[in-house]
Order: C-alpha cells, then sequence, then structure tokens
C-alpha cells in the first residue's frame, strides 16, 4: 500500500466499497472507469447493485465504453440504471435497452466528454476510476484503461478511487493524460506521431475531491475474441493485396500509415493476418490494443501502437502482463477523447479498419441496429475513425446465421456511416475500392467483388430494376428494406434467390 498510495493523508480515506458507494445517491449523474472491459471500477459498482436490491435508486451512468466482469448486467438486473452511454456490449442490459428499460444514449467516444465540459450533458456528480497507484500529489494512475476516466475525475464533484493491488505496478509510466483546453481558443493538441508524449502519466485532480479510497483485487475480464477462421484470413489477404497495391502505387511507404482496428473478432482477426504481409516498421494509432497488437510487436512487424485501453484474451494476457516491461517502450495509453480524436485522426492519415453489421450495395455502413431497430452494442469510435481516416475499410463476413442472411443488402436497415465515409469494403470473396466511384459504379462494384454468391442474382436484379427507374442514386423505394421485412416475415432471405424483383415487394 505504501509504494502504490504516496499521497499523505490517504488512510483518512480509506473505506469499504459499500461506504463508498453510500455517496452515490438517487437520481446523480455518475461516470465510472472502464473501457471494453478493461480498466473498470470493479466493487464499488457491485455495492451499488447489492444496495438497490434492498432500497431501489436509480442514475445515470457515463463510462469510456463497454465494462467487464458482468458489471452492466449487475447494475441491469438490480434496476440501477435509468440511463447509460455511450457504449456496452452486455446481452442483459441490451436487452433492457430495446425494451426500453433503459434510455441508452449511443455516442462518437470521442464525444462524450466534450458534451459533459461544455454543460451539454448532466453535470457529473461522481466519478469512480479504478488506479494502480497514487502519486504525492493526489494523482491518479489508472489501470489498462483511460477512457473518459480523466475528465471524470477532473470534472465531478467527489471522486472515489478504487485502489486495484493486483494491477500491474509497471503500469505506471505507460499513460499519457492531456486534456484539451475550453473552445473557442484551445490551442492545436501537439500529436504528431503515435509516439508523441504530452501529458502527464497520471490524471492531475484536486486532491480535496477524493472522497474515498477503496482497496481492491481482481482481474479484467478476458476478451472474447475467437481465433481467425478460414473467411477472415481470405479479408486479411485481400488486404494485404490492396495494401501491397498501394504501395506499388506509390500512395502508400512500406510502413503503411498509423492502424486503427475496431473491437471484437474480425478486426483483431485481419489485423493479426498482417503479421504474415511484408511490410515492416508498421505503427497503430488506435482505441483498444487487443491481441493482434501484440501478435504484430511479437512478429517485429509494429514498432509502436498509442491506444486508450488494453484488452487482451486470457492466453495473450498472461504473456503481456507477466513481462509488460518488454513492451512498455513502445506502449502509449491515452484519453480517448485523444485516441480518437478526429483532427489527431485526420493529421496522422490513419489507417482505420473497423466492423460492420450489414452494408449496402451503395456504400452505407450499419454497424449498431439489428433489424433497423435492435441496439447491438453501440457506435463505439469507429465514426470518430471512418469519416477522418486516411482511408476508411470496413469489413465483414458476406452472411451471417448460417447463410440465412446476406451482410449486403440493397439498402442498411439504419446508417451509421454513409457511403461519404466509406473507402474500401472488404468480405471473405473480394475487396471493393469504391473511392473516385460514382454510386451506380459502387453498386456494381459491391455486388460483383462482396456479396456472397447466393444472394447476387438478387442484388443484381434490384439493381437492374432500380436504374430503370433512374436517379443518381437509384433505388426502388418501396422494395429497399424488403430483405429486412423478409427476415421478419420469414426468419431469413434465402427465399429472395428465386424471387423476382416485383415479388420481393410484394
Amino acid at each position: 500500500m505504501e509504494a502504490r498510495c504516496r499521497w499523505p493523508g490517504w488512510q483518512d480515506k480509506l473505506c469499504s466499497a459499500e461506504e463508498a458507494s453510500a455517496l452515490i445517491e438517487d437520481g446523480m449523474t455518475v461516470g465510472m472507469s472502464g473501457f471494453t472491459r478493461a480498466g473498470e471500477a470493479k466493487e464499488v459498482p457491485r455495492a451499488l447493485a447489492e444496495r438497490a436490491a434492498l432500497d431501489p435508486f436509480s442514475i445515470t451512468l457515463m463510462t469510456g465504453a463497454s465494462l467487464g466482469n458482468d458489471l452492466d448486467k449487475l447494475l441491469t438486473d438490480a434496476n440501477v440504471l435509468s440511463r447509460r452511454m455511450p457504449f456496452q456490449v452486455d446481452a442483459t442490459l441490451r436487452r433492457a435497452i430495446n425494451d426500453g428499460r433503459v434510455m441508452f444514449i449511443d455516442q462518437h467516444l470521442s464525444e462524450t466528454v466534450e458534451l459533459l465540459r461544455n454543460r451539454q450533458l448532466a453535470e457529473l456528480d461522481v466519478a469512480v476510476v479504478e488506479a494502480c497507484a497514487i502519486t504525492e500529489e493526489g494523482g491518479i494512475v489508472p489501470t489498462t484503461s483511460v477512457g473518459n476516466s480523466a475528465s471524470y475525475a477532473i470534472l465531478a464533484d467527489k471522486v472515489i478511487i478504487e485502489l486495484n493491488l493486483d494491477s500491474p505496478a509497471e503500469m505506471e509510466g505507460l499513460h499519457d493524460i492531456y486534456i484539451p483546453q475550453m473552445r473557442p481558443t484551445r490551442p492545436p493538441i501537439p500529436v504528431v506521431a503515435p509516439d508523441s508524449r504530452i501529458g502527464t502519466p497520471y490524471i492531475p485532480i484536486d486532491p480535496e475531491k477524493i472522497a474515498a479510497i477503496v482497496v481492491t483485487r481482481g482481474k479484467d475480464s478476458p476478451s472474447t475474441v475467437l481465433p481467425p477462421d478460414a473467411d477472415t484470413r481470405h479479408i486479411a489477404d485481400h488486404l494485404i493485396r490492396f495494401f501491397s497495391d498501394e504501395v506499388s502505387a506509390g500512395r502508400l511507404a512500406p510502413s503503411l500509415l498509423p492502424l486503427q482496428a475496431g473491437i471484437g473478432t474480425m478486426a483483431n482477426a485481419v489485423m493479426s493476418g498482417l503479421a504474415e504481409g511484408p511490410f515492416e516498421h508498421l505503427t497503430m494509432y488506435s482505441e483498444v490494443l487487443q491481441d493482434s497488437t501484440f501478435d504484430l510487436l511479437d512478429a517485429g512487424k509494429l514498432d509502436f501502437a498509442s491506444g486508450c485501453s488494453i484488452t487482451l484474451s486470457e492466453a495473450c494476457g498472461e504473456r503481456v502482463w507477466s513481462n509488460l516491461d518488454a513492451y512498455r517502450d513502445r506502449l502509449i495509453l491515452r484519453p480517448q477523447e485523444l485516441s480518437n480524436h478526429p483532427g489527431i485522426v485526420r493529421r496522422l492519415g490513419i489507417i482505420a479498419v473497423n466492423t460492420a453489421l450489414e452494408v449496402d450495395i451503395y456504400g452505407n455502413v450499419n454497424s449498431t441496429h439489428v433489424g433497423g431497430t435492435r441496439m447491438m452494442n453501440g457506435i463505439g469510435g469507429s465514426g470518430d475513425f471512418a469519416r477522418n481516416a486516411q482511408l476508411s475499410v470496413f469489413v465483414t463476413k458476406s452472411v451471417a446465421k448460417g447463410g440465412d442472411l446476406s451482410s449486403v443488402v440493397p439498402f442498411v436497415s439504419h446508417v451509421d456511416h454513409t457511403e461519404h465515409d466509406v473507402d474500401v469494403l472488404v468480405t471473405e470473396h473480394g475487396l471493393a475500392d469504391l473511392r473516385g466511384l460514382a454510386p451506380r459504379e459502387r453498386a456494381e462494384r459491391v455486388i460483383e467483388q462482396c456479396a456472397d454468391p447466393l444472394y447476387r442474382p438478387a442484388l443484381r436484379r434490384y439493381f437492374e430494376e432500380a436504374c430503370r427507374r433512374g436517379g443518381h442514386t437509384p433505388h426502388c423505394l418501396e422494395q429497399a428494406l424488403s430483405w429486412h421485412i423478409a427476415v421478419e416475415r420469414d426468419g431469413h432471405m434465402r427465399s429472395l434467390q428465386e424471387e423476382g424483383v416485383e415479388a420481393v415487394g410484394a
């Protein structure tokens, strides 16, 4: 404890999780650390759920992104959450959101603290932040994520610190905390390369705001990424060939440009595939540093990685956390408003690789809503990167549910990323480079390069009929969502294989 907590007088703030949770009252707005199952406060949320079971209350909860250790489930089951933002991945919370029991605000992850800082959201009453150490001045050294923790701790009226003695002490020095100044006189944020260090290795706060210190032990939940399969390897191969062609054409250097990868199995597997490519001295400027980051570091392909959290599988975690000193000089963790900052993304010329739920023939991408209405997880940071990257790539398998659903449709049921923000679409069947193409040209390329052969004839029929009707972006409006209607009606899209375009809209 003496090595981890060097702030004088810390003993006076020591308390249990139950005592600390009493600082959070009904109707409050609470900010908690945690980004993609990494670095979340672990005991105070549990204490909140236990307390609510006996004395019901509810709060607005802001985080960086998703929480691990089933905390969103526990809080949902205990009816603690009245409002949640900006991202989640929990099945229980997802059901509550789609049932209308929890109001969910889906936000670009770079925007949450900007809105909070400019008083466009309710003011923050309490922040709960996991730390691996507290400095002599009362600065908070985060654990495996920064996310929104820094701004939450600075803006909240009171701060509860969970000091996790199981977090690696070697995390100290890994973080780079920089808070942008207020608009309209904000100077440029001086990140000019992934390895730029511009801030402090701790969150600077007024120690008078520290209301409680809870000593904890516990690990982050391991990520649930699956190993690459044949389809993801094909997607990676298509991207490697595309990048190689860009190098040959002089549009990219052999080191490419800083890479960003969305969370999850698909993007992680595609990034891992770059280890087999011809590229050297790669860098990464991303949100989440996943298994693929460390695969590329270990393969000698990646020189440096900047993110706002580290989320690893159990096997990769054992390799990394027991040998963190070997990686420390090649990693930075920043606040998510910097890792996802549109200006920095555009300045560095990021190559962004994110995952789509579905895409349409013109290049619009749905990354959040199943069937147009049911929230899956949230837009996360994909929009921050897609709109501002030098190359915006979306990957998806061409079919889902064993072929019952086509991931390529005439028109997406919910638009998260318009065709203006999408440069490249990739499935296991091929890659569609959409740069410089008009809508009709885009449609032909997406259908022929990305759609599954099972669904290409129906897509061609739709597009041909739409073109006969005319328009810059041709559509049969009464049929544009008929593929999704077929799923509601039949549970699948297979019936579209044999139907004519008129029957599809019937």
